[in-house]
């Protein structure tokens, strides 16, 4: 038996759901994080008197570990394993946030964030192709769109947390609690989260025949599993695969070109409504504490975004659907701050952005891994996710520059509705490509598209 082959065509049974639970809680981490720095915006700023530009610059440095991270620990997946990377990754990331919490000026907290980072750009490297690899070709679609819905369950149940915690105890007790959440997650993962048996088969590591029948057992197939006569690769020889140049290889550079602007201008227009609405809420008047009503709804409606994502994708194709998000997304983030007058209409708006701009990032998640194979996955995944997180880098510090040279908030949101939209562009450009070209010939049992990208 080809235990990738059984998980590509079998039905998911019990275990492959909790895989994919597991990683929706680890990617609620990342939303937990970034609202983090954005529920403490105004009390840091208080207490470390820091300029627009000054706080944009610490807002973007968990992003800068989160870029460094996914960019340089991408091939790590590939030749050690995704959920080596994943483990180490968490303890990082959990170090990060238990020293934020100790920050006694502006640049220890930029140091730390950029820590905290480091981790959560190792996470989702890892968990990303975990939820793709475990998942079945006809569920593949859902499946990650779930996970991609992590982000928004953490940003709302702990944004909620995190609004209780400041008004009760501080800031620092966001961190500190985060910390505590991440020590909870590596017992998880270490007890529930096993190898991907796609790296199995092509890393061939001591003992993989016997990992690859426990997880056959796990997952519900008790027949033997088989391994061909294919001699192991050399890890000079693996390492030489995986190198981040072989993305800009004539087989996939459109691939990849079309994906990172994608992530590119998707990240800048989510990170900057996630991470500057509470101050451009109070800038414009509002209450604080309704500025972080609004940031909330802004990651409910992602949760239920990215599920609706999903779910579309059993009907159209992957990149349809991504593309009227972003249509929307744009749209909707150019007109939603002409709403602060009404709030009914401002918290429907808020939740709207959320829901188009958190599914389009769940629509990139899930168009990216099945755009490379399988000993380059990881390290293109990493490599989108990094690009990724350079526009979300930009975007807060660029906010930050732009508030104080006067720009007002109508200026800043419609500006960044009109990034939104060169997103769409690049997804129009890939009308024509078939990502399943990406593939070599050796593997025809490696996950496809949960539907065709034409």
């Amino acid at each position: 038996m080809d235990l990738r082959q059984k998980i590509e065509t079998s039905p998911m049974g019990f275990h492959q759901w909790l895989i994919i639970g597991v990683v929706v809680l680890l990617n609620a981490l990342d939303g937990y994080d970034v609202l983090a720095i954005s529920f403490t915006s105004n009390a840091v700023t208080e207490e470390f008197a820091l300029s627009g530009t000054v706080l944009g610059m610490v807002m973007s440095a968990a992003l800068v570990g989160m870029a460094v991270g996914a960019f340089g620990l991408g091939n790590v997946a590939d030749i050690m394993g995704r959920r080596w990377l994943t483990l180490i990754s968490l303890v990082v990331n959990a170090a990060g946030l238990f020293l934020t919490a100790t920050a006694q000026s502006a640049e220890e907290l930029a140091l730390w964030r950029f820590v905290t980072g480091l981790g959560v750009g190792g996470i989702l490297v890892g968990t990303n192709v975990i939820a793709s690899e475990y998942s079945s070709r006809r569920r593949r679609g859902l499946a990650i769109s779930i996970y991609g819905a992590g982000f928004g369950i953490g940003g709302a149940l702990g944004g909620s947390t995190m609004i209780y915690l400041i008004d009760a105890f501080g800031w620092r007790t966001v961190y500190v609690f985060g910390g505590i959440m991440t020590i909870i997650a590596i017992a998880l993962v270490l007890w529930l989260l096993p190898e991907s048996p796609s790296f199995l088969y092509q890393r061939r590591p001591p003992g993989a025949e016997a990992k690859l029948q426990k997880i056959a057992r796990r997952l519900g197939h008790s027949e033997p599993v088989e391994l061909d006569a294919r001699p192991e690769q050399g890890s000079s020889s693996l390492a030489e695969k995986v190198k981040i140049t072989k993305l800009l290889a004539a087989d996939h550079r459109r691939a990849s070109a079309v994906i990172w602007i994608g992530f590119f201008m998707v990240m800048f227009g989510y990170y900057f409504v996630s991470t500057w609405t509470p101050r451009l809420m109070s800038l414009s008047g509002l209450d604080d504490s309704l500025g972080l009503y609004v940031t909330v709804m802004l990651t409910v409606g992602g949760t239920v975004g990215c599920v609706i994502f999903g779910i579309s994708t059993s009907r159209w194709s992957t990149r349809l659907v991504l593309t009227w998000f972003t249509v929307l997304a744009g749209v909707l983030m150019a007109v939603f701050v002409f709403t602060t007058q009404w709030t009914p209409l401002m918290l429907l708006a808020g939740t709207a952005v959320g829901f188009f701009a958190q599914g389009c990032i769940a629509g990139l998640y899930a168009l990216t891994p099945q755009s490379y194979p399988v000993m380059l996955r990881a390290t293109g995944v990493g490599a989108a996710l990094g690009i990724g997180r350079i526009g979300a880098i930009v975007a807060p510090t660029a906010v930050g520059v732009m508030t104080d040279a006067g720009w007002t908030p109508t200026a800043i949101y419609m500006s960044v509705g009109g990034v939104m939209l060169i997103a769409t562009a690049a997804l129009l450009s890939m009308r024509h490509l078939n990502v399943e070209a990406n593939r070599s010939p050796r593997e025809d049992l490696e996950p496809v598209a949960p539907a065709p990208v034409t």
